[in-house]
Parts: C-alpha cells; sequence; structure tokens
C-alpha cells in the first residue's frame, strides 16, 4: 500500500472513531465526511441543544503534498498526537491553524 493511501485510511480510522462517541446532550450528531478526490476529511457536530442551534468543525484534515495539514483541531489532547500514534511522522503533519512564523517550533512540519 502506497503512504498517500495509508495516510487516508489512518484519518478516515480515527475520525470514525471521534464519530461513534455519542454526545452527552442535545440532539447532536457527529458527522464525518471523506473526500477523497480532493484529500478532505472532516469531523462536524450538527443538530440541537434545546432550542440552539449547533453546527460546527472539530476536525478537519487537507492532505496537500503528501502531507497531513490539520486546518482545525477543536480536540482536547490534538488530533496530531493521536496521527503520530497511528504512525505518521511528525515531519509529514503541519499543524495549519498555526501561524506560520510559530509553526517551527511546534516540533511538526512548518509546511
Amino acid at each position: 500500500m502506497d503512504t498517500l493511501e495509508s495516510y487516508r485510511q489512518i484519518i478516515e480510522k480515527i475520525l470514525s472513531e471521534y464519530a461513534a462517541v455519542p454526545y452527552a446532550y442535545g440532539e447532536i450528531q457527529t458527522e464525518v465526511v471523506f473526500d477523497r478526490k480532493n484529500d478532505r476529511y472532516l469531523l462536524v457536530n450538527v443538530g440541537w441543544d434545546g432550542d440552539r442551534r449547533v453546527h460546527g468543525c472539530i476536525i478537519h484534515i487537507d492532505i496537500i503534498n503528501n502531507k497531513l495539514w490539520i486546518q482545525r483541531d477543536g480536540t482536547e489532547h490534538g488530533i496530531a498526537k493521536d496521527l503520530t500514534e497511528a504512525g505518521i511522522p511528525e515531519n509529514h503533519i503541519v499543524l495549519g491553524f498555526r501561524e506560520p512564523e510559530l509553526r517551527q517550533y511546534t516540533g511538526y512540519a512548518v509546511a
């Protein structure tokens, strides 16, 4: 299996595991969006908490030039940690939500 396909499978597995955890309150579903054509992967909450609408992206990962760009990370401990624990090297992960000038201090790829 090539690296790109391996990365896709790892991302899909991790996001599916997050989506399987039920929300503790409200009528909220967690949805996964896997766009393999454009290599875009999302975890989104959709629903209602009482009279308040809930709709938001929790995790957004793009694969750009064979690197995983984390565009949004709304998890407590960090999706990058999950990805490295699954075997993806830190130098193949970019924290896209961090300012470009600060990425060099993260321990992950700059771009």
